[in-house]
């Protein structure tokens, strides 16, 4: 997969610290496989892509290096580091601890214009299904879960499960590829949303956690068909 240019969302920059958009903008290349495990990332070609100066660049390495994405070699410099095992643990455990927890007081709070709300997301899911749209089915994802997690009343815990599911991310976004998995993915949002729309916390905390789930099944299959992809081979 060739890196491609980086570049910042400019309707952003006015209110968004520089080194913030340059974090985001590489997160977001990293995670979609734009730039590749053990790819080296050079200061002095990111800011001449970018459109900034080094400082910034600098600065999103080193929030990017707190997240485990980049690795820095001495003498040799920055690389995108392959995705560790451990962190896709921690990831899966951190996400559904907080996703599980809000979903509870999700369920017993939503209205019809919630439930509309997601519904209307659901739909469009399938429409990106239908289309073979991977990218515009994988934000569809995302906005789901974080409108889920914003319902309970405590918007801190989608920031908090993002910053730490980068590598789950990645996992993520490799999986959408596989045969009828966003048909999978599409069916348990529905049981989901089901249990949400009938006020049942506990269904929908069992269907959501079963959800989240799902995609750690197919860490071994990315395993074998991306050996690259991964910090270590799988132990046995």
């Amino acid at each position: 997969m060739a890196a491609g240019s980086i570049t910042l969302n400019r309707t952003q920059r006015s209110g968004t610290p520089t080194r913030v958009q340059v974090y985001v903008a590489l997160r977001d290349a990293i995670v979609r496989g734009q730039l590749e495990p053990g790819q080296r990332l050079s200061e002095n070609t990111l800011a001449s892509e970018m459109g900034v100066s080094r400082t910034p660049i600098r600065e999103g390495l080193s929030l990017l290096r707190e997240d485990r994405l980049v690795e820095t070699v001495p003498q040799l410099g920055s690389f995108v580091a392959r995705v560790d095992p451990a962190a896709i643990a921690d990831a899966q455990f951190i996400r559904e601890s907080l996703e599980c927890a809000a979903i509870r007081l999700s369920a017993k709070v939503a209205g019809e214009a919630d439930i509309a709300e997601l519904e209307e997301n659901l739909q469009n899911q399938d429409r990106a299904i239908e289309q073979g749209d991977l990218d515009a089915f994988y934000l569809l994802d995302d906005s789901f879960h974080h409108a889920l997690c914003d319902l309970s009343g405590h918007r801190s815990v989608w920031t908090v499960s993002e910053r730490a599911k980068a590598h789950l991310n990645r996992i993520r976004r490799l999986s959408l590829g596989m045969p009828n998995y966003l048909e999978e993915m599409l069916s348990e949002h529905r049981q989901v949303l089901d249990a949400v729309a009938s006020h049942d916390p506990s269904q929908a905390e069992m269907h959501l956690r079963a959800h989240l789930r799902t995609v750690l099944r197919e860490v071994p299959r990315m395993r074998e068909e991306h050996p690259d992809y991964f910090e270590r081979p799988e132990e046995p």
